[in-house]
């Protein structure tokens, strides 16, 4: 079927193919299971697996009613791989084999049928999104290409937040992402995932690529003042994170290794904590061997940078020029390293 991108949708309200308007039902022929495996969702919030029902003679039937075309993620005998799917107030066949996952057979859903459309577009570019192949301008191009085009054919349908949210992982075109959310019908844009979208779209435009970095000052580890200015003359990752946030933690090994790496090629590192004790804060920076400039207020989430550059969630960077142009956002993993690459090697 499909490895990639997740989602849950059910069927807008006003689709007149839908042929259960009291909801969904999921009837699945899976074989290579024994009696008893278990059938559940994977809850997207805590990871915890939710049972839906059971599998006997390869066969297993799943009710329920959705507000919304949602996505799912479906989890067979509480074992890897996961099935992402869309799914909606529709009667919904899946047939397939233990063995053969991703190619599983889902028909019913007219929005599983256009994400599985969006899907195979993009798949010749799937290494825009896993790091592997590097990101040509004429790849970005082409997947703005695809998700313009697909929008444009079906502006009712549910999939298109996650195409626009997808290309802006890859893409710095927030004009584009705009014009295609407004472009979007009225019922989606009521949608959880389009709100979603939506604050993506507010928060890329308030730091947005080419952009000059707003002036800010703040206060490091020793108490002494530090401006944004004073860096002007090298390429900056200011980094926000904190103590208490496991992702930014788990993330520091990879921006150390990227400071490691380039600091001796023009490139340092900004952090701005959001923590709220000095303690755990320092000790942190001292662990995960910060060795760059960290500065806070220790004010938490109602930091005055954290407010002024609008952060909701972290980890999140930025990463400036030597004259302090925004270049790139949000880089983490391999896409950090991957982007710096281009800068220096």
């Amino acid at each position: 079927m499909k490895s990639f991108f997740l989602l849950l949708l059910a069927v807008p309200f006003f689709a007149i193919s839908q042929p259960n308007s009291n909801g969904y039902e999921i009837s699945g022929n899976i074989t290579g299971y024994p009696d008893g495996a278990s059938v559940s969702f994977l809850n997207q919030q805590t990871n915890a697996l939710e049972k839906q029902g059971t599998i006997q003679d390869g066969k297993f039937t799943i009710k329920g009613n959705l507000a919304e075309p949602s996505f799912i993620i479906l989890v067979f005998g509480e074992q890897p791989p996961a099935v992402p799917m869309f799914i909606d107030n529709s009667k919904i066949l899946i047939k397939g084999d233990r063995n053969n996952l991703e190619n599983l057979s889902i028909t019913g859903s007219k929005t599983e049928n256009e994400y599985q459309e969006y899907v195979n577009a993009v798949k010749p570019y799937e290494h825009l999104f896993t790091g592997e192949g590097g990101k040509s301008s004429d790849s970005i191009l082409a997947l703005e290409k695809i998700t313009e085009r697909f929008v444009k054919k079906y502006p009712s349908s549910h999939v298109d937040p996650v195409a626009i949210i997808r290309m802006m992982q890859i893409s710095s075109n927030v004009k584009l992402a705009d014009n295609l959310f407004q472009s979007m019908s009225k019922d989606v844009k009521q949608t959880n995932l389009a709100k979603y979208v939506d604050q993506q779209l507010e928060i890329a435009k308030i730091n947005p690529i080419g952009a000059k970095i707003a002036d800010f000052s703040e206060t490091d580890t020793a108490g002494k003042r530090v401006s944004i200015t004073s860096f002007r003359g090298k390429y900056v990752l200011i980094d926000f994170w904190a103590s208490w946030c496991g992702p930014c933690r788990m993330e520091n090994p990879n921006v150390v290794a990227a400071y490691n790496k380039y600091n001796d090629k023009n490139f340092t590192v900004l952090g701005i904590s959001l923590d709220q004790a000095k303690p755990a804060w320092l000790n942190a920076i001292r662990m995960d061997g910060l060795n760059w400039t960290q500065v806070s207020d220790l004010h938490g989430w109602s930091s005055g940078l954290a407010t002024k550059f609008k952060i909701s969630s972290i980890p999140q960077n930025i990463l400036i020029d030597p004259n302090g142009i925004i270049i790139a956002k949000n880089l983490r993993g391999e896409a950090l390293n991957q982007k710096l690459g281009e800068l220096f090697n």
